[in-house]
């Protein structure tokens, strides 16, 4: 049997007995906003993983994860290459190994490194990540991850069946990686500064300007559009204050401003709206859809003494039920407690709310945007 409903994704049942949101309230500006050129950088390096109990890579396969072997016996001193049809890569597997460097660091601190398979090994559990250099966009090394892998999960198999949990192909090395080359950002040699919105709007924006300028007590500040506040620091802020100035400024309260936004997630089902949801005056009617088809194989015999063949006829019922829809009519301004009020008194289940939202958003009667992700 067959099932085919209107729509595919679920709700989380919390979202439909949500009250109205209060008003949003203040934040610290370092929640919403990040100084420009304070920002992490992205490394990443090519490597093997080795010691994998018969779990890595296959030579056929993945003929890469051979030839890395191979360079780096060399490069020990050993020849390789008489014996390279016979070397066996079962218990080595190919990675690609990504790092986070955060901004401020310094040679010799730790990182942590994510290790991802490249090939097509089964599992990294027990597996050793070989000196593997992390480089940036740049091309130049920043810093070099080795170590025992961490897994999330596990991985068993027998003759006719195989058992698993989470992904064993995809590991993490706790501060895994040393850094060698930092990058060249001083804050001693700053006197102007920016502060990029996370989330850009023109109201947040000027709220953050007007409450740098009042801590300051002057016109330190200017908000340049809705993603950009320029601040320039007063003179008594010099190389040796700048941290404390810059801990002044992020530590500021502010009141943020959002563009009214329903958030979905077609994967997952779930659904989040914010207080500024309106709709305008909409009438919603909901039913279900469902249709059964039943296949059903029947033998046909034939008469006695005739010299016909037994066959098999296929017999297909369709089965439609349409469920009684209602209306309920929704007010102009009605809000998030309104609309989910509403959805509730027509008894729409969680995996229909999807559909009804793009509806209404199509009718033109949601005033805000649908975000799908």
């Amino acid at each position: 049997m067959k099932r085919f409903v209107s729509t595919l994704m679920l709700a989380a049942a919390v979202t439909l007995s949500m009250p109205a949101l209060a008003a949003a309230p203040s934040v610290r500006i370092k929640d919403i906003a990040d100084f420009e050129g304070v920002r992490n950088n992205v490394l990443i390096g090519y490597g093997l993983v080795v010691g994998l109990a018969g779990t890595g890579d296959s030579a056929n396969s993945v003929p890469f994860t051979n030839q890395t072997l191979i360079n780096i016996l060399e490069r020990m001193g050993l020849n390789s290459r008489d014996f390279q049809s016979t070397l066996k890569t079962k218990n080595v597997a190919a990675v690609m190994v990504t790092a986070n460097l955060p901004p401020f660091a310094r040679q010799g601190s730790k990182i942590d490194a994510t290790v991802s398979s490249l090939g097509d090994a089964k599992s990294l559990e027990g597996g050793m990540l070989l000196v593997t250099p992390l480089l940036a966009a740049d091309g130049n090394t920043y810093a070099v991850a080795q170590g025992s892998l961490i897994i999330g999960g596990f991985s068993a198999e027998g003759d006719s069946g195989t058992v698993s949990k989470n992904h064993t192909t995809v590991g993490r090395i706790a501060s895994g990686a040393i850094v060698e080359r930092e990058i060249g950002f001083e804050l001693a040699d700053m006197k102007r500064t920016r502060l990029i919105l996370r989330n850009p709007d023109f109201t947040t924006s000027l709220r953050m300007s007007e409450a740098i300028n009042k801590a300051f007590n002057a016109p330190v500040s200017v908000a340049r559009d809705n993603h950009t506040v320029d601040v320039a620091l007063p003179e008594r802020y010099d190389g040796n204050t700048m941290v404390a100035a810059i801990q002044r400024i992020e530590n500021l309260r502010v009141r943020p401003d959002i563009v009214a936004r329903v958030v979905i997630d077609e994967k997952t089902g779930a659904i989040v709206m914010g207080e500024d949801v309106r709709i305008s005056d909409v009438a919603i009617s909901h039913a279900n859809l469902t249709i059964r088809v039943n296949e059903l194989a029947q033998a046909s015999q034939p008469g006695p003494l005739s010299q016909g063949n037994t066959e098999v006829l296929n017999r297909t019922n369709i089965d439609v039920d349409e469920g009684n829809g209602k209306f309920r009519v929704l007010e102009t301004g009605a809000s998030l407690a309104d609309l989910v009020n509403g959805l509730n008194s027509l008894g729409v289940k969680p995996r229909d709310i999807i559909s009804i939202l793009q509806t209404i958003k199509a009718a033109g009667a949601l005033q805000a945007d649908i975000v799908l992700m």
